[in-house]
């Protein structure tokens, strides 16, 4: 990906770090200094100091875009990110009150908003489940969250998982929403391996007001989504349902056969 001449001849980055004095032989106090720079930074300074840095994108440039791309006439038509939910399976926590707390608080870290608790409808005997028994957290994000959500999620979250290769071209539903299941929660910065002890992975729809699952994905591209190569949304053939007759007629031959 070409960087622009804007970034490439940017002013050079420059930090300063004054670390507390210490002894030295003599008896004598000294402060030690740090000084680092560089010539290229590869992102302009006022555009990381924004606060809400993706949602401007998305008004400023990826809107232009879209209209250009699909012909829309109305603006109301060009598709947006409506909101994002992430739930987390709880597992083994669920016996535990400490372990459903704290699996609570790692995702409030992550996603910035207080999860709640997903219960069951019914119970299940057979994998010991009871009625209204916590299984798993969700949260649902709209508004400024969702968006600075999603920003860590592009640039901060894929980027550090093992092994990435991009995102699944193919997991949208086919009316426009986007799923991305993720491992370990510690690629997030905000979490360490340290603190979570077993990793724990978690789920993001990301639900758009797209008609099809190609403005949705370019949709999500151009708002910085590594979509992997080789892929995309196709159409879903659906398949055609056999009706009673067709089983009336397997059922007739079967007879005839044993008559004879």
């Amino acid at each position: 990906m070409a960087l622009s001449p804007a970034i490439l001849h940017s002013s050079g980055a420059r930090f300063s770090v004054q670390l507390p004095s210490v002894n030295v032989c003599g008896g004598h106090k000294h402060g030690l200094s740090i000084r680092a720079s560089s010539s290229i930074v590869l992102v302009e300074k006022t555009e990381a100091e924004k606060v809400n840095r993706l949602k401007t994108a998305y008004l400023e440039r990826v809107i232009p875009l879209l209209k250009e791309e699909f012909n829309y006439t109305n603006i109301h038509e060009i598709p947006k990110i409506e909101k994002i939910v992430v739930n987390c399976g709880i597992g083994e926590a669920a016996q535990n009150a400490k372990g459903l707390e704290a699996a609570m608080n790692d995702l409030a870290l992550v996603t910035g908003q207080r999860p709640v608790k997903t219960r069951a409808r019914k119970a299940i005997a057979a994998f010991k489940i009871r009625e209204g028994q916590p299984l798993g957290i969700a949260v649902t994000l709209r508004g400024n969250v969702m968006y600075s959500f999603l920003d860590r999620l592009i640039n901060l979250g894929l980027p550090r998982t093992r092994d990435f290769q991009g995102v699944n071209p193919n997991s949208f539903d086919g009316n426009g929403n986007y799923s991305i299941g993720i491992r370990d929660q510690t690629v997030f910065p905000e979490l360490s391996f340290d603190v979570l002890g077993k990793p724990k992975g978690m789920d993001v729809c990301i639900s758009t007001t797209a008609n099809t699952d190609v403005e949705a994905q370019k949709l999500l591209a151009l708002m910085g989504m590594p979509f992997r190569e080789g892929g995309g949304p196709s159409a879903v053939i659906k398949k055609r349902k056999l009706k009673s007759h067709h089983f009336d007629s397997k059922s007739k031959s079967t007879q005839r056969t044993k008559k004879k």
